[in-house]
C-alpha cells in the first residue's frame, strides 16, 4: 500500500527525464540572465552605497518608482502575451502578429505616461518616502540624489517598453537564449559603465548618482539594438515579424479580444506594483535607516527569488502552448509538475538564503543599524519564499489559461483591500517594531497560498482561448 502510494505522488507530481529537459531548457537561460541582471544590480546598489546613505537611499527610492513602471510595462505586454502564447502554439502567427503589435502600442503609451508624470511628479513621489523617524542620514541629500538620478533614468522609458515587447515575444516561442544574451551585454556594460562613471575612473569624471543613471540607460539602449536587430535578421525564426511594421492595423475581433482579457491583467500589473510601492512607503515611515535597510535587503533578495519567479514564467509558456494546441489535460499535468518542482527548488534557495544571507549587508559603506536591520529582512524573506513560489506559480496557471479576472481578484484586489490596508495600521497605528511589523506583512502570503491551492484543484482555469 505504502509502495503504491509513493509510485502514486510520484506519477502525479514528478515528471520524467523529457519533462524537465524541456522546462531546464526554457528555464535555465532565463534563469541566467536574471541571475546576472541582479548580480549587476547588486553590485550596482554596492558602488552607490560606498558614497553615503543618502545616495543609496535616494537611488533605492526612485528604483521603487521605476519598479512600479517595469511591472506597469510588464502588465501591458502580458494581456496580448496570454494569446501570443496561444497562437505560437496553434501555428497561427498571422495572430501572433496582431498580438505584437497590440503589445508595442500598449508599452509605448504606458512609458510616455510614465514620462509624464515623473517629469511633473517626480519631486513629490520621491518626498513619499522620506520621513524623520531616525539618527541615520539627511532626508534633505536624499531627495537631492533621488532627483538627480530620476531626471537622467526617465531616458530609459521609451528603449526598455520596445525592449520588453520585443523579449517577451521571443520567449513566448521558447527561444530564451538571445534575450539572455542582450541581457548578459547589456548588464555587463552597465557594471563597467558604473564603475568608470560613478568614482570617475580612467580619466572620465566623477559623476555619482548621475553616473549610475547613465550607465544605465546606455545599457538599456544596448540591449533594445540586440534584440531588435537580431528579431528582424532571423525572420525565419520569427515569423510573426515579417512585415509587422507594413501596417498598423490589428482585426477588432483580435484587438477586442484582448482588450477584454488582457485589460484585468494590466490593470492588476499596475495596481499590485502600486501596491508594492504603497506597502514599502508605510515601512519608510519608521525612518530613513528603514528605507536603506530596505534597499540592501530587496536587492539580495532579488538574487534568490530569481528562480521561483523565472520557473512561474515557465509555467505560462508550456502550458499556454499545450492549451492553445487543445491538449488541456496535457497542459494540467505539466502545470501540476512545474509547480512541485518550483516549490521544490526554492526550499533549498531558502536554505542557501538563510546560511549566507547575513553577511551579504556587511559589504555595505553605511551604518551598523541599517546592516543589522537588512540582515532580519532577508531572514524573513527567506522563510517566506516557499509560499511566494507557491503563489507566483498559482499566478501564472490562472494567467495562461486567460483567467485575467481571477489573477485581478488573487493579486491586486487582495493587495489593496487586505494587504495595504494590514501593513499601514500596523505602520503607523501601533508600536509593535519594523521586523515585526515586517514579519506579518511577509507571511500574510500563507492566505493566498490557502486561496490559491483551490483555485488550482477546481482545473477550470484550463481553457483554450484563441479557438473560440
Amino acid at each position: 500500500m505504502v509502495i503504491f502510494m509513493i509510485k502514486s505522488i510520484r506519477k502525479k507530481f514528478i515528471g520524467d527525464r523529457h519533462f524537465y529537459h524541456r522546462v531546464m531548457m526554457l528555464a535555465v537561460p532565463m534563469i541566467v540572465q536574471n541571475a546576472i541582471t541582479s548580480f549587476v544590480s547588486f553590485l550596482d546598489n554596492i558602488m552607490v552605497g560606498q558614497i553615503g546613505t543618502e545616495q543609496m537611499s535616494g537611488v533605492a527610492i526612485v528604483n521603487q518608482l521605476l519598479f512600479v513602471f517595469n511591472i506597469c510595462i510588464f502588465g501591458s505586454v502580458s494581456g496580448a502575451g496570454i494569446f501570443s502564447t496561444q497562437f505560437f502554439g496553434k501555428g497561427d502567427y498571422e495572430g501572433q502578429k496582431h498580438a505584437f503589435r497590440f503589445k508595442m502600442y500598449a508599452s509605448v503609451l504606458v512609458a510616455t505616461i510614465s514620462f509624464v508624470l515623473f517629469a511633473f511628479a517626480g519631486d513629490f513621489l520621491i518626498s513619499l518616502y522620506l520621513k524623520e523617524g531616525s539618527d541615520v542620514g539627511d532626508i534633505t541629500l536624499a531627495l537631492k540624489y533621488g532627483k538627480q538620478y530620476l531626471e537622467i533614468m526617465m531616458v530609459s522609458l521609451i528603449p526598455f517598453a520596445i525592449t520588453q515587447t520585443y523579449v517577451s515575444t521571443i520567449r513566448e516561442t521558447g527561444q530564451t537564449f538571445v534575450p539572455m544574451l542582450a541581457s548578459v551585454v547589456a548588464v555587463l556594460s552597465n557594471l563597467v559603465l558604473d564603475y568608470l562613471l560613478i568614482f570617475g575612473k580612467l580619466g572620465l569624471p566623477q559623476l555619482g548618482v548621475k553616473g549610475a543613471a547613465l550607465a544605465t540607460v546606455i545599457a538599456r539602449i544596448t540591449e533594445m539594438f540586440i534584440v531588435v536587430i537580431w528579431t528582424h535578421v532571423k525572420k525565419d525564426k520569427n515569423p510573426y515579424i515579417k512585415g509587422v511594421y507594413r501596417s498598423p492595423k490589428i482585426p477588432k475581433k483580435t484587438f477586442m479580444e484582448i482588450l477584454i482579457k488582457g485589460t484585468p491583467l494590466m490593470v492588476n500589473e499596475m495596481l499590485w506594483a502600486g501596491g508594492m510601492a504603497v506597502i514599502a512607503q508605510c515601512y519608510s515611515v519608521r525612518g530613513l535607516d528603514v528605507v536603506a535597510a530596505q534597499n540592501i535587503s530587496s536587492t539580495i533578495t532579488n538574487l534568490f527569488n530569481i528562480v521561483y519567479i523565472q520557473l512561474g514564467c515557465c509555467i505560462s509558456v508550456i502550458v499556454g502552448q499545450y492549451l492553445g494546441a487543445g491538449r488541456v489535460e496535457e497542459a494540467k499535468d505539466a502545470d501540476r509538475k512545474m509547480i512541485f518542482f518550483n516549490v521544490v527548488c526554492c526550499l533549498f534557495m531558502t536554505l542557501l538564503m538563510v546560511l549566507v544571507g547575513r553577511f551579504f549587508p556587511e559589504i555595505y559603506k553605511t551604518h551598523q543599524s541599517v546592516k543589522d536591520l537588512a540582515g532580519k529582512f532577508i531572514l524573513i524573506s527567506a522563510l517566506a519564499m516557499p509560499l511566494c513560489a507557491f503563489t507566483h506559480s498559482t499566478y501564472f496557471t490562472l494567467r495562461s489559461g486567460g483567467k485575467t479576472l481571477i489573477t485581478f481578484l488573487f493579486d491586486s484586489v487582495y493587495t489593496w483591500v487586505f494587504l495595504i490596508p494590514f501593513a499601514y495600521v500596523l505602520s503607523y497605528h501601533t508600536s509593535l517594531s519594523i521586523i515585526t511589523v515586517f514579519f506579518l506583512v511577509q507571511f500574510t502570503e500563507l492566505i493566498k497560498v490557502v486561496i490559491g491551492y483551490f483555485m488550482i484543484k477546481s482545473g477550470s482555469w484550463a481553457q483554450n482561448i484563441v479557438n473560440k
